[in-house]
């Protein structure tokens, strides 16, 4: 007598499990170290100044008049915000049907845009955008954070700074990631003023800089009758002028123009300003589904762009 199998059997239940992987990265570094502020308008503004020069003539004689005053007013810059959004459009049926992994579709999808719109956002604040003002029919766009930093840098031949969120940076020719790069950089920025603490990089860029001389050794102390650990990432690099975090970000890529570039920062000195945070905003029924707005209205506040450096032109 024929047995009885799987193959020829009807209604088993089908084997879905009810947990959704997803591997896509989230973590966005650089708005997550940087600081958060209000915006007021669609145009931040921000006030910079410095100190002048010291000098080795700052001296009087006794008893003699004051003398003329020589002040100077702050700098006024500012950058125009940004407006970043999602729509998610879900059919009654599907937010009704019974569903693996997730109870509401809805909430799912929103889950998703959001972290969505985070990279979309990270990737722009890295960029060499430049902020423009738009009209009725064009966007506004935000000055990413390469069109900013025009003090301290390191690029390759006909490589040009950018300038004031409005000016982008020129590429120049590509050239090996060295840590002689990175200390020039490092020394203008300390000795403009700033204090250099995270150095972000590419994943590309963060195996390279690993090999670096100035890279903070780690040791672990291991009983004798056990496995030591061997650590090959590198996470501080001991500069001259204090000690560096160095931080991979996976979103300096070609779509950013960061896949040749590296920032040396003061996470203290820049700060991500929200005209609208995250909202959402629903949308009227045409039928039967729910629409929903997701969307978040921002720019980026480089506080003094002289506290920063960039190192462009690197071979990816």
């Amino acid at each position: 007598m024929a047995t009885y199998q799987t193959y020829t059997a009807i209604g088993m239940r089908e084997d879905l499990s009810d947990v959704i992987y997803n591997i896509s990265p989230t973590d966005t570094p650089m708005m997550s170290s940087i600081g958060k502020t209000k915006a007021t308008a669609v145009y931040h503004e921000w006030q910079t100044d410095s100190l002048s020069a010291s000098v080795l003539t700052n001296y009087a004689v006794e008893g003699a008049t004051a003398s003329d005053a020589t002040m100077s007013p702050t700098t006024r810059v500012g950058n125009r915000t940004q407006i970043a959004q999602k729509t998610v459009k879900i059919s009654g049926t599907l937010q009704s049907v019974d569903k693996a992994g997730r109870k509401s579709e809805k909430a799912y999808q929103l889950a998703k845009a959001s972290a969505e719109i985070k990279r979309d956002m990270e990737t722009t604040l890295l960029s060499n955008q430049v902020a423009s003002n738009g009209d009725s029919t064009t966007a506004r766009k935000l000055g990413g954070l390469q069109a900013w930093l025009s003090t301290n840098g390191d690029f390759g031949t006909d490589g040009v700074a950018g300038s004031g969120g409005t000016t982008a940076r020129t590429n120049g020719t590509n050239r090996t990631f060295t840590e002689d790069i990175l200390k020039v950089v490092v020394k203008e920025v300390y000795a403009s003023g700033g204090n250099p603490k995270v150095l972000m990089v590419n994943p590309a860029h963060k195996q390279v800089a690993s090999t670096f001389a100035g890279i903070a050794a780690q040791r672990f102390m291991a009983p004798a009758n056990t496995p030591s650990t061997i650590i090959s990432s590198a996470d501080l690099y001991m500069s001259d002028f204090g000690t560096i975090s160095i931080v991979p970000n996976r979103f300096m890529t070609s779509t950013n123009s960061c896949d040749e570039t590296a920032f040396v920062l003061d996470p203290d000195m820049a700060a991500v300003a929200y005209l609208r945070p995250f909202q959402t905003n629903e949308l009227a029924v045409t039928g039967d589904n729910e629409s929903t707005q997701l969307l978040a209205e921002y720019t980026l506040e480089v506080k003094n762009q002289a506290a920063h450096g960039i190192i462009a032109d690197l071979t990816p």
